[in-house]
């Protein structure tokens, strides 16, 4: 109709939900009909499923993140940080690149920011480990323990050379324990170049809280998996938690204490915070809080979808349950809210969220696996070629789907590469040092480069 201004849908957060969502609503509707608005910090989507095998060097780590302006044409994407949402004033509140804020105005908003890292009061943890959610850590995650290989065929301090080769990974959800098998299989493939460190001397453990692994499989898979990591060689500590860890020295409630270098942290999320900033109605535990139809309660125009929010599971017989915070259930969530969003635009009726959880398929290094689809179990070869056939189907764009299963066909006549690039953390480091040398820095100069973090 001519004069009517375009509906504006805003979609907060580019990650599973919030791109599918957006991409099927721009299928649908015509830029005339609806501008689209989705705001991300980072300006791409990552397909969290091929972190730990972009950090093993399975595949390439470009080719597991989906650039959010290739894949959304006539979308404006902002790339800012959301530091608010105010639904009586329908406008979310952004921190873009050059520090200012902007209000965002909308008709429909969309929310769908995800989640952190769940974190605890434990001493010296912020200050020694690291998390496994987003492409950046699992480059850096990748780097690091190879260059402690290096470290440790350098040294002839016994001591050092221990610590150098124990790597701690506390939590042991599929995150943890994808992440730990793949670089465990990587480095075990690296130890074959060195001639004084060998896969034996390497030291992998793995710190749970609760009295099994992997709760997001059966209790006897869980169980196969943790078997399968001790064959290799894995410690696994449940109804264990990690107490400290002051200057790489750990100590575990149990009264276990070791040295390491490497502590990766993989013990559960929480909803992103920006939630707490908002005047929407969230749980105890920060998620929003939404009907069966992903309409946020008491909002009809706003939505919500994956680990932020609080979504009724409808195939469970317990009134309470609520769907768990998988990419499984994010996906299809935003594809509901899309024919949702659609239906209130033509005057229809809100759908219904119900999905039955269709199982969980995990990597635990090349040839290895464990799967649980539909309540078919699968074990070892059979369930590592199902998470690879299940994620490489669910990756988004034809073009990436054929780089990732390239990059498998070249690995199976080709060994990984198996390099520590330490200089993409600290790039500048050495042209610092060199024109520090030459006497080339200023003294004004001086100050600045030596504090700035690369």
């Amino acid at each position: 109709m001519r004069g009517v201004h375009p509906t504006h849908i805003v979609v907060v957060g580019g990650g599973h939900a919030g791109m599918t969502t957006a991409r099927a609503l721009r299928k649908q509707l015509s830029v005339d009909r609806a501008t689209i608005t989705i705001i991300e910090p980072r300006s791409y989507m990552t397909y969290q499923p091929f972190l730990a095998e972009a950090a093993a060097g399975s595949v390439e780590p470009r080719h597991v993140v989906v650039p959010l302006r290739e894949i959304l044409p006539n979308c404006d994407v902002l790339a800012g940080e959301v530091t608010g949402v105010s639904s009586a004033a329908n406008t979310v509140t952004v921190r873009v690149a050059d520090g200012n804020v902007r209000q965002v105005g909308y008709d429909l908003l969309v929310l769908a920011p995800g989640s952190v890292s769940k974190t605890l009061p434990i001493p010296g943890l912020a200050e020694h480990a690291i998390g496994f959610k987003n492409l950046g850590e699992a480059i850096y995650l990748r780097n690091h323990v190879l260059s402690r290989l290096d470290a440790a065929a350098s040294t002839l301090d016994e001591d050092l050379r221990r610590r150098l080769l124990t790597f701690l990974f506390v939590g042991g959800g599929y995150a943890g324990v994808e992440a730990m098998a793949e670089l465990e299989d990587m480095t075990r493939a690296a130890a074959s170049y060195y001639d004084t460190v060998a896969a034996e001397d390497m030291r992998w453990i793995l710190v749970e809280a609760a009295d099994r692994i992997m709760p997001e499989v059966s209790a006897n898979l869980g169980q196969y998996t943790l078997n399968v990591l001790r064959e290799r060689g894995f410690e696994a500590y449940l109804n264990t938690t990690l107490s400290s860890v002051h200057d790489g020295h750990v100590e575990l409630s149990d009264g276990t204490e070791f040295d390491t270098d490497t502590v990766v942290w993989t013990a559960g999320v929480t909803p992103h915070p920006v939630l707490r900033n908002t005047d929407l109605p969230l749980d105890d535990r920060g998620r929003v809080r939404c009907t069966p139809t992903l309409q946020v309660e008491g909002l009809r125009s706003v939505f919500a979808a994956g680990d932020a929010a609080r979504v009724p599971d409808l195939t469970s017989k317990d009134s309470d349950a609520v769907c768990g915070p998988s990419a499984q259930h994010a996906t299809r969530q935003a594809k509901r809210i899309a024919t949702n969003v659609l239906a209130l635009l033509h005057g229809g009726k809100p759908r219904k969220y119900r999905h039955a959880y269709a199982g969980s398929v995990a990597s635990l290094g090349l040839y290895q696996g464990v799967a649980e689809i539909y309540r078919v179990r699968l074990r070892g070869k059979p369930a590592w070629l199902a998470h690879r056939a299940y994620h490489l189907a669910a990756m988004p764009t034809w073009h990436r789907k054929a780089r990732i299963a390239a990059d498998w066909l070249l690995s199976l006549p080709f060994r990984r590469q198996v390099v520590a690039l330490g200089e993409l953390h600290h790039p500048r480091r050495e042209f610092a040092m060199a024109t520090e040398a030459q006497g080339t820095r200023t003294a004004e100069d001086d100050e600045p480069v030596r504090n700035r973090r690369d």
